[in-house]
């Protein structure tokens, strides 16, 4: 796998019309990497983290023919990381969580979690379940100083009817 040529994607904000490339760290999470970069494009209601603190994330159907490993792991993200997580339903069906039951958070149901962390001091730790290990998958490479100020506004002015979305650069 060590001739394979690099692969970007673009992660943008829709409504606030702002966008960053990242790459693919294919090298260290190859199986999440081809999953992810299979489904593309991918976009969603956007959320800001409510538990790790400076990031930003969409809710998805899973997608994949079956869980990618936990590979590449981290419970600290920094700026630029693009994380992914794989939840049941179940764990995130409370109402702390704030989800619509139409969102696909119920029981029996698997719910992937891609994420964009965004400034530093990140701790995965949810006071409910405990550490929330995700598998970094891609690191911003271009564009962050303009997509972090975009999501500091999320969290001031609320994330309603803005959509993050992953395509293909």
């Amino acid at each position: 796998m060590g001739d394979m040529a690099d692969r970007f994607i673009e992660v943008s904000l829709a409504k606030r019309g702002v966008q960053c490339t990242a790459k693919l760290l294919d090298d260290r999470a190859p199986v999440t990497c081809a999953a992810v970069w299979e489904a593309l494009p991918l976009g969603s209601d956007v959320y800001h983290a409510k538990y790790a603190r400076n990031e930003i994330y969409a809710l998805f159907p899973a997608f994949a023919d079956r869980e990618p490993p936990l590979e590449n792991p981290t419970v600290t993200p920094i700026p630029g990381d693009l994380c992914y997580f794989s939840f049941s339903g179940t764990e995130l069906g409370t109402k702390a969580y704030g989800y619509e039951p139409e969102a696909d958070v119920r029981a029996g149901t698997t719910v992937v979690d891609l994420a964009l962390f965004y400034e530093r001091n990140n701790l995965l730790l949810n006071g409910d379940v405990g550490w929330v290990p995700g598998i970094v998958w891609g690191q911003v490479v271009e564009g962050l100083d303009r997509m972090a100020e975009a999501c500091n506004d999320l969290w001031r002015a609320g994330a309603q009817g803005e959509t993050l979305s992953f395509k293909r650069a």
